[in-house]
């Protein structure tokens, strides 16, 4: 049986994966992993390999994509596929640190509740901002973190290296998706990502914004069984596939 692994982002844990994990794990084996003791993308991967059989397929939101290149940098031909939601590949930008620096510290300060909705609200699509039944459990996910692990992440995402390469050489099907009103990390960042990317499939999924797995279960999960079941590429020739 695969093993599927799913990686988890910045203050988010198993709850983030739970609608997608709960219908694959009817025909596949399903771990999620979720990052609250390391400080760098390298220590990061080496908890994933750690935790991985010899061969998997990859999947990581928004942080954990960049986990998932960092894995596939350290060991690619253990990846038989990889999936990237909602997340990035270039290095730190200009002035990030600081623009970081502001919820880092007042989480330090005040606890981590003190920054769940400024932090969380702007993830999510305009329109689903005031849904409770999103809304709600995504505040609860984020309060089960703390000021110290959202410090560690955040020094994990500063220090990132750029993923480019890795993207250019890779090998797998690979599931590019994005969230249309994902402010956070937006379509035409996805669409460069699939450009480079050999084998990439892009999904755009509508009224979506970054916390894609929670907003749009039945899409992604749909856009996961497409992957999960996609050829072996044949040629390295192959254009990027959009679905809206």
């Amino acid at each position: 049986m695969t093993t599927v692994m799913l990686l988890c982002g910045l203050l988010c844990d198993e709850v983030v994966w739970r609608a997608q994990a709960e219908a694959l794990r009817r025909d596949y084996e399903v771990r999620i992993l979720h990052f609250v003791e390391q400080d760098s993308l390298q220590a990061m991967a080496e908890h994933v390999l750690r935790h991985a059989p010899e061969r998997f397929a990859l999947a990581g939101h928004s942080m954990g994509g960049r986990v998932a290149l960092e894995v596939v940098r350290r060991a690619g031909p253990r990846v038989e596929r990889l999936a990237l939601l909602n997340t990035g590949f270039e290095p730190a930008a200009e002035g990030e640190a600081a623009r970081r620096a502001v919820l880092v510290d007042r989480a330090l300060e005040e606890g981590i509740d003190a920054i769940a909705a400024t932090w969380g609200l702007p993830m999510l699509a305009p329109r689903r901002r005031t849904d409770p039944a999103l809304v709600l459990p995504m505040l609860d996910m984020v309060g089960r973190m703390s000021g110290t692990i959202y410090q560690a992440q955040t020094r994990a995402l500063l220090s990132r290296p750029d993923a480019t390469p890795v993207l250019r050489n890779l090998a797998c099907p690979t599931l590019i998706l994005c969230g249309e009103q994902d402010g956070w990390s937006p379509p035409e960042r996805h669409r460069r990502m699939a450009e480079l990317a050999p084998h990439a499939v892009l999904r755009l999924i509508e009224d979506c914004g970054h916390m894609s797995m929670m907003e749009q279960p039945q899409a992604v999960l749909g856009a996961l069984r497409e992957w999960l079941d996609l050829p072996a590429p044949t040629s390295n020739s192959e254009e990027p596939h959009v679905h809206a």
